[in-house]
């Protein structure tokens, strides 16, 4: 305090009471940092002084200590690093830290101020000595500013040491350190601390990153730095990653090449990629491996050729290193498809297909594909087979047939039979297979012992369809075998042979209809017909609808065909068998066959009985056609009028269209009869059910009827009973409508359901409409029934009016043309000349009774 002794001069009359306080209260804080603030404006020395002071008196303040050091740092603030006043500051520190070494804000304070003058090993000191004084849980402050200072150095070698220090204290900020080394380009540690990493179950990344994506970073380090990266086993490492990460075999083995190449290791290069496409399983990982090894072997080969294109003279020891490069490279691309049928067969080693492919890709090469059928047979398990297992034997046994090793196909097929397959088809098939290159080889007899072995049925009773049971023993059940078998017997055997394998076949219950009926053509071409009709009997008893139709067809056929008439009783008879139970979609081809052999063998009466039989069996869409049949064939056998009640049956049966189109034929045939009013009276019930807005044919047909054979009163009659029809049509729409408004107001309700007193004017126009809606049908009812009741009656025209549309009528041009006098239109009224009116005697018996 000596050397500020000379400063009392700066001191004024105004300091008084600040010193006569502090005199009163050395050890206020108060009192001094009040004198303090009053002397801010005074020079530096002075302001430094009064700090000192309070200090002396109050050296653990830590608020004098903390205002004190930063007014000294803004004091040296703009002056050089080497000035004396920095060495002061850092004698106040010092001085500040004896009394505040818990205290981490000076501290912090100290450790930035030294960072400032670039005094390296003094701060590493000074952070040092701050850690030791501070506790542990605030170490946290402290290591990140001591981070920053080593980092912004080029120390590498002390910054490592700091670091390790730091991992001890916070583990999970290794990637920080591992991203520090990288900048510093020590990749031998940062391998090794990666490694640990991944190695490390507990460890869980800051920046969100997986182990595998560690692993990946390692793998890519190691194997792109393999000169620097030298306390690691890189191939261990990347061996075991293939092992865990199997999902990136295809990657990991791309990088274990990867490190032999670049370390100078091109041989042990080349046998990774051979190891890695030998062993993985997939498309991808293959394609992967395979273009990188083609591309590794492709620069190899430009680099070769650089290097002898820039030497003058090559030697033969070069031209030869160049062509087994070349060579390398073109087996590399001849291997690819084998190759990659290889993964496909390691992915899935039951594929059948693929097995298939190999073989024809090993064209031209017997021994390997004797090899690669021998491997496929032995590793394909039937029961896991993608595809058809007996396929490969078969494909195996034509091998050695193709190369002519006949008694080495042999052998294949016998071991081909004893296979265990999933279905009795499969060894079904080998079992053909193996007869059908007998009779190639035109080993006719070993075919048939062939076939009789496959059949010969096991020592105790087995169900086809028990799969607990071996294929092997539910072969003699298999069709497939027993239609082999037939053919040759047919072909090669005997009649009497063949008709046993056909019998034993039937009795197995395994026929088919084709079977059936391939058995009665066989006995048929040997003239057994009674035999053929027997084993036609025979399928019709085994099988049901829909099944036994062609089987009935074929029976009824050939038995009209052989006995014609002699044996009607017996064919009547199957006929009815056949048709008891026929469903309708088959009855209309068997109905024609039974009603054609009545025509021909029979009695008329019975054929129309069948016809009419028919008309009722048939399906629905088929009736019309049934009855244009069973009327052409009733006019052909009794005349056309005996196609009256088949007429009227007709249009009662069928549904409008079709009774619509029946009416339009059956009035036209009577017109040709002459019966005029019968055709009328035809035209009037079809009228019924034709809607003039649809159906303006039926009556323009009426139309030009009563044009042509009518008077003004039938023509006048027919409007009516039009307009009749087509305001029955439009009741009926307004009755739905009306209907359909009545369920809407029972749901939702209306004005009137709440005031029932109030008018509704809606509600009395429609029952207005409803009203008239029923005189109208009334009026139509009373029309109908003037044609009668249950039946078609006949009427006479009437004189009534003449109207505006029998004028129009009447003007059609035509031979027939009915002249009237005059014609009066609701609308308008016409003048025209008169034309004389031609008229003919009807004759009496047209009118009957009503005469």
């Amino acid at each position: 305090m000596a050397r500020y002794s000379d400063l009392a001069d700066f001191f004024s009359e105004e300091d008084l009471p600040y010193e006569e306080e502090i005199l009163r209260n050395p050890f206020s804080v108060k009192h001094w940092l009040r004198y303090i603030d009053h002397k801010k404006d005074a020079p530096k020395k002075i302001v430094n002084l009064l700090y000192e002071r309070a200090l002396k008196e109050l050296p653990g303040s830590y608020k004098l200590w903390h205002r004190y050091l930063k007014l000294r740092r803004e004091q040296v603030k703009g002056l050089c690093i080497i000035d004396p006043e920095y060495e002061e500051v850092n004698s106040a520190f010092e001085r500040a830290i004896v009394f505040m070494n818990k205290m981490p804000r000076i501290w912090l304070d100290y450790c930035k101020f030294m960072m400032g003058q670039q005094k390296i090993t003094r701060t590493r000191h000074l952070f040092d000595r701050a850690l030791g004084a501070l506790p542990i849980t605030q170490h946290n402050r402290i290591w990140p500013l001591y981070l920053e200072f080593v980092k912004s150095h080029n120390i590498p070698e002390t910054a490592v040491r700091v670091y390790r220090r730091y991992l001890k204290f916070s583990p999970q900020d290794a990637e920080d350190y591992v991203t520090y080394l990288k900048e510093a380009e020590r990749l031998d540690e940062v391998a090794v601390r990666l490694a640990k990493l991944v190695n490390s179950d507990d460890f869980v990344s800051k920046y969100g990153k997986s182990n595998h994506q560690l692993w990946n970073e390692l793998c890519e380090l190691i194997s792109q730095n393999p000169l620097r990266v030298k306390s690691l086993n890189v191939d261990a490492i990347i061996r075991s990653g293939l092992r865990r990460y199997t999902d990136q075999l295809g990657q990991l083995w791309n990088s274990l090449a990867d490190y032999y190449i670049r370390s100078g290791l091109f041989e042990r290069a080349r046998d990774i990629y051979e190891e890695a496409i030998q062993t993985v399983t997939t498309v991808r990982d293959f394609s992967q491996i395979f273009d990188a090894y083609a591309q590794f072997e492709e620069l190899s080969l430009s680099k070769r050729m650089e290097e002898l294109s820039s030497k003058q003279t090559a030697t033969e020891e070069d031209e030869a290193d160049l062509d087994l490069r070349m060579a390398r490279l073109a087996d590399l691309m001849e291997r690819r498809p084998l190759l990659l049928n290889s993964v496909l067969l390691r992915q899935n080693p039951h594929n059948v297909a693929e097995w298939h492919k190999r073989v024809k890709l090993l064209e031209g090469k017997p021994i390997e594909i004797i090899s690669t059928y021998t491997e496929a047979v032995q590793t394909v398990d039937s029961k896991l087979a993608v595809g058809k297992l007996h396929s490969l034997w078969v494909a195996f046994a034509k091998f050695y047939e193709e190369n002519g090793q006949i008694e080495d196909a042999r052998i294949i097929f016998q071991k081909g039979t004893e296979v265990n397959y999933t279905k009795v088809d499969d060894l079904a098939t080998v079992w053909c297979e193996w007869s059908e290159m007998e009779i190639r080889h035109e080993n006719y007899e070993e075919s048939l012992k062939l076939m009789q072995k496959a059949t010969t049925p096991p020592p105790r009773k087995v169900a086809y369809h028990d799969e607990s049971e071996t294929v092997q023993a539910r072969l003699h059940k298999s069709l497939k075998i027993w239609s082999l078998y037939a053919d040759l017997e047919e072909s090669f055997g005997t009649f009497k042979t063949c008709k046993a394998v056909y019998d034993r076949i039937v009795d197995l219950k395994i026929a088919t209809p084709q079977i059936i009926m391939n058995f009665a053509l066989f006995l048929e071409e040997n003239n057994y017909f009674e035999e053929a009709f027997k084993a036609y009997e025979k399928g019709i008893s085994l099988f049901k609808w829909p099944n036994v139709y062609d089987i009935w067809n074929t029976y009824l056929t050939k038995f009209l065909k052989r006995y014609e008439g002699t044996k009607l009783e017996r064919a009547r008879d199957l006929f009815e068998q056949c048709l008891d139970g026929c469903p309708p979609q088959f009855a209309k081809a068997l109905y024609l066959l039974y009603a054609k052999m009545e025509e021909e063998y029979g009695l008329a009466r019975h054929a129309m009985a069948v016809y009419e039989r028919a008309t009722k069996a048939v399906q629905s869409d088929e009736q019309f056609e049934m009855y244009n049949i069973y009327i052409k064939k009733a006019a052909d056998m009794y005349g056309v009028t005996k196609t009256r009640p088949i007429y009227e049956k007709a249009i009662e049966q069928l549904n409008e269209t079709q009774s619509r189109e029946m009416c339009i034929r059956f009035a036209d045939m009577e017109r040709k009869l002459g019966e005029i009013d019968r055709a009328r009276a035809i035209y009037l019930h079809c009228s019924q059910i034709c809607d003039p807005r649809i159906t303006e044919d039926f009556w323009q047909t009426w139309k030009e009827f009563e044009i042509k054979h009518g008077n003004e009163d039938t023509m006048r009659e027919m409007l009516r009973i039009k307009r009749s029809v087509q305001a029955m049509y439009n009741t009926q729409v307004n009755m739905m409508s009306a209907q359909m408004l009545a369920q809407a107001a029972s749901v939702s309700g209306t004005v009137s359901d709440l005031a029932p007193g109030a008018s509704d004017g809606m509600r009395m126009l429609e029952a207005r409409a409803a009203e008239a809606a029923a005189l109208e049908r009334a009026a139509v009812t009373q029309a109908a029934a003037g044609a009668g009741r249950g039946g078609i009656m006949f009427v006479r025209g009437e004189t009534a009016a003449r109207d505006i549309e029998v004028s129009e009528a009447a003007r059609v041009a035509n031979p027939d043309e009915i002249n009237i006098d005059e014609e009066i239109s609701d609308e308008e009224e016409e003048e025209e000349k008169d034309v004389p009116i031609e008229t003919k005697e009807v004759p009496r018996a047209v009118f009957g009774n009503l005469g």
